[in-house]
């Protein structure tokens, strides 16, 4: 059972400047009937944090390189956060690994367009049926937000979804 499913939990943040970490009291614990979400803000410095998850355990404040590290993986979009069942993934240990991530990631991205590049869409309901039943995985890979109720999707549309995807990581790998 999820661990965070029974009791609300506090989210870890993160001042990358001060080298520091704090829990920050939840809105709805001040005031119920407020469902904004505002920065949060370092209590030192007041420069804008990162909210690291649930999972984040922090470094020793002298650990310069290890900050240095977590701030790269923040910048690349990699946060500790889960439902608290399996725990947050896999968190790269040092900056080649997460080059190496997110080159994987990448290549696994342009597979999943090079087959819907190659797709022949379905002429008629009957192949579209067979279609979803042979290519179950590639379709399950779309968010469902971008299917139609009966896990179709256009050609067009799945090929400007790996698109963006590529896009994304291209640009975490340009920061780095």
């Amino acid at each position: 059972m999820c661990r965070y499913a029974m009791v609300k939990y506090k989210p870890h943040y993160a001042c990358f400047s001060c080298r520091k970490t704090f829990k920050r009291m939840l809105m709805h614990d001040i005031n119920r009937d407020d469902k904004r979400t505002r920065d949060a803000k370092c209590p030192d410095c007041a420069g804008t944090v990162a909210d690291m998850g649930k999972d984040f355990k922090a470094p020793k404040r002298t650990d310069t390189k290890a900050w240095s590290h977590l701030e790269s993986l923040y910048s690349a979009g990699i946060t500790f956060h889960s439902c608290g069942c399996s725990g947050p993934g896999y968190i790269p240990r040092n900056r080649e690994d997460l080059v190496a991530h997110l080159a994987s990631m990448l290549a696994e991205y342009q597979k999943h367009l090079t087959f819907w590049r190659s797709h022949e869409p379905p002429a008629n309901r009957a192949e579209s049926d067979r279609d979803r039943h042979v290519n179950w995985f590639e379709i399950t890979q779309i968010p469902r937000e971008r299917r139609t109720p009966k896990d179709r999707i256009s050609n067009e549309e799945a090929k400007r979804y790996w698109f963006e995807r590529i896009a994304a990581v291209e640009a975490k790998l340009a920061l780095l």
